[in-house]
C-alpha cells in the first residue's frame, strides 16, 4: 500500500512538473513575441540610418512628425473614444505619479549628497525617472494587451505627461539654484502637444461627445502609422558617439529607472488595491526606458548632455531585458 501511495505521489509530481515547465515555456514564448517585435522595429530604424538609405535629416523630420502630429492624434483618438467612467482609474494615476515623485526625490537627494556638479546632477536626476512612455511604453502595452490596454494607457499618459514635465523642469533647474517660475512651467504646458492632445481627449471622453464617422475612420487610418514611426525614429537616433558620459552615474540612473521605479510603483499600486489590467499597465509604463526628450532638454537647459545621451542609449538597450522580466512576472500571475 505504501509503495502504491509513493508511486501515486510521484506520478502527481511528474505531471505538475511537466505542466509547470510547459507553462513556463509558453510564458517565455509569449513574452518574446511581445518584446522582440518592438525592439526589431527600433533595430530597423538603426539599420536604415547605418545603411544611409535616407538623408541625415530624415529621422529628425520623422521625430517632429510623430511628436507634433501622429502621437497627439493617437492620444486624442484613443482617449476621446474611450468610456471615461470605466477606463479611468484614479488610484492608478496616484500610484504611478507617486512613484515618479519618489524616484525624483531619491535621485535628486542622492546627487546632492554626492555633490554632483549642477549639469551632471540635472541630467542624472531627470534620467532616473522620466520614461519614454509615449514611444516605447505605449508600444509594449499595445503588443501585450491590444486596444483595451492602449486606451487605458493613453488615459494614464494624459495625466502622467504633465507630472513628468513638471519634475523634469525641477530636476534641471534646482541643481543650478534657479527657481522654476510658474510662467516657465505654464509655457512648457502650452508648448507640449502631448499634454494638449491628452487633456482635449480627456475632456471629450468625460463629456461623452461623439466622433463623427468620417473623422473616426480618418483618425483610425492616420494613427496606424504612429507607433511604427516612433520606434523607427528611436532606432535612427541611436549613436555610439553619445556613449561618452560618466558610466558610473549613467548606470546608477538606469538602475533607478528600470528597477527601482517599477518596484516602488508596484508596491504603491498594491497598497492602493490596483489590480488586473490596470496593475499591468502601471508596471509596464513605469518600466519604460529613459525618454529621448531628456537629452533634448538637457542640451537646451545647460545640463550635461553627454551624460543624458549615455543614459538614454543604455536604458533603451537594457529595457529589452527588464521588460522581458516584468512581462514574465505578470504572466506568472496570469495578468
Amino acid at each position: 500500500m505504501m509503495q502504491l501511495n509513493i508511486r501515486m505521489w510521484k506520478g502527481h509530481f511528474n505531471l505538475w512538473q511537466k505542466h509547470a515547465l510547459s507553462s513556463s515555456n509558453s510564458n517565455m514564448l509569449n513574452v518574446i513575441e511581445i518584446v522582440l517585435p518592438v525592439f526589431l522595429i527600433i533595430g530597423l530604424g538603426y539599420a536604415i540610418r547605418r545603411l544611409r538609405l535616407v538623408s541625415e535629416g530624415f529621422f529628425t523630420d520623422i521625430n517632429t512628425l510623430v511628436y507634433y502630429v501622429c502621437l497627439p492624434l493617437l492620444l486624442f483618438y484613443k482617449i476621446a473614444g474611450a468610456d471615461f467612467s470605466t477606463s479611468f482609474n484614479l488610484r492608478l494615476v496616484l500610484a504611478t505619479s507617486a512613484g515618479v515623485a519618489c524616484c525624483f526625490s531619491v535621485s535628486y537627494l542622492y546627487g546632492k549628497w554626492r555633490a554632483y556638479s549642477a549639469p551632471a546632477h540635472g541630467s542624472f536626476c531627470q534620467g532616473a525617472f522620466r520614461g519614454n512612455l509615449a514611444y516605447i511604453g505605449l508600444a509594449i502595452v499595445f503588443n501585450a494587451y491590444g486596444d483595451a490596454g492602449l486606451t487605458r494607457a493613453g488615459i494614464l499618459l494624459g495625466f502622467l505627461v504633465p507630472v513628468l514635465n513638471i519634475f523634469a523642469i525641477f530636476a534641471l533647474l534646482l541643481p543650478q539654484q534657479q527657481q522654476a517660475s510658474s510662467g516657465k512651467i505654464i509655457k512648457q504646458f502650452i508648448r507640449n502637444p502631448l499634454i494638449l492632445a491628452s487633456l482635449t481627449g480627456l475632456a471629450w471622453s468625460y463629456c461623452r461627445l461623439p466622433i463623427a464617422t468620417i473623422f473616426d475612420r480618418t483618425l483610425n487610418i492616420a494613427t496606424g502609422m504612429t507607433l511604427p514611426l516612433a520606434l523607427i525614429s528611436i532606432g535612427g537616433s541611436f549613436s555610439l558617439a553619445r556613449l561618452k558620459g560618466d558610466m558610473g552615474k549613467a548606470t546608477l540612473a538606469i538602475a533607478i529607472k528600470l528597477l527601482f521605479l517599477p518596484l516602488i510603483t508596484a508596491v504603491l499600486m498594491l497598497l492602493l488595491n490596483v489590480s488586473g489590467l490596470d496593475f499591468a499597465i502601471g508596471l509596464l509604463m513605469a518600466g519604460a526606458p529613459t525618454a529621448v526628450a531628456t537629452y533634448i532638454m538637457a542640451s537646451q537647459m545647460g545640463a550635461d548632455e553627454d551624460l543624458a545621451g549615455t543614459i538614454v542609449m543604455m536604458a533603451t538597450g537594457f529595457s529589452a531585458i527588464s521588460y522581458t522580466l516584468l512581462l514574465l512576472f505578470l504572466k506568472s500571475y496570469g495578468i
